[in-house]
């Protein structure tokens, strides 16, 4: 039974200016560089008949490239901090497309996400750091901004039940641009 999620890539330029900013924060695992990702959408363990629904629905989405940015650190969690997270700009593309996978999976009778889509890209997930060490670390790195990054396609990702972080496999690709609004590739 596999446990899917779509999502963005982060290129590795912005991953290693996202790699640099592990460390110094006492109870955080690091998620390693090459597992980040900005999920689209969580899907959860599902059997085959259904995954392979999933792969096919996703063929259908026609969207064209965009840009992207990581603007900022913050936290999940309030006063009990769970996880640090690079936050992305939400720009109306990015909405969009994850709206649509949200949309195509209800159709193939998914349950509805519960959470709002809040765009980011998890570094690491909190044990027993407190309120004030992540309040510390995300002020050491306010000014963090990525470089802008070109997204040309997204991913179905499986992951296995793990403690966090990985491994992450590409199990299908999907190419936004000019083929695929057209209609083609």
């Amino acid at each position: 039974m596999p446990r899917l999620f779509t999502a963005v890539e982060i290129p590795p330029a912005v991953g290693d200016a996202l790699g640099m900013l592990r460390g110094g924060l006492p109870g955080a695992r690091w998620i390693d560089p090459e597992n980040y990702h900005l999920t689209l959408r969580f899907i959860g363990d599902i059997d085959d008949a259904l995954a392979r629904d999933v792969a096919q629905v996703l063929d259908g989405v026609t969207r064209a490239p965009f840009d992207l940015r990581l603007d900022g650190l913050d936290a999940f969690g309030g006063r009990r901090p769970r996880a640090v997270i690079a936050a992305a700009s939400a720009s109306p593309a990015l909405v969009e497309l994850q709206a649509e996978h949200e949309r195509l999976f209800r159709r193939i009778g998914l349950a509805a996400e519960g959470r709002k889509f809040s765009p980011h890209v998890t570094l690491a997930r909190l044990r027993a750091s407190s309120a004030r060490q992540v309040a510390d670390y995300l002020t050491t790195r306010a000014g963090f901004r990525s470089a802008s990054f070109r997204v040309d396609r997204f991913v179905l990702f499986s992951s296995r039940a793990s403690v966090g972080g990985g491994p992450y496999v590409v199990e299908a690709a999907y190419p936004l641009g000019a083929a695929a609004v057209a209609g083609g590739a």
